[in-house]
């Protein structure tokens, strides 16, 4: 029986994992990006109501601004494995 002699390849595993870990903080940032719109919307839309809107105008609460991505951001950044 004839066998190849290749060594055990363990990079395309940890490759793997590294792609895997790559999507989950992809994910984390996305769902924390998600909240924080979230919790904005929910402060401007309470600052805009009756009294807080009077508290508010006395102590000159503002509204907020959503989060919003960096255009530049969307192209990915290069990465080498050299």
């Amino acid at each position: 029986m004839v066998t190849e002699q290749y060594p055990d390849l363990k990079a395309n595993e940890n490759f793997l994992r590294l792609q895997s870990d790559l999507a989950a903080l992809e994910e984390k940032i996305n769902q924390s990006r998600r909240y924080y719109n979230g919790t904005v919307r929910e402060y401007n839309q309470s600052r805009a109501v009756f009294p807080k809107n009077v508290v508010a105008g006395i102590f000159g609460f503002q509204d907020e601004v959503f989060f919003q991505e960096d255009p530049n951001a969307k192209t990915a950044p290069k990465i080498s494995f050299s």
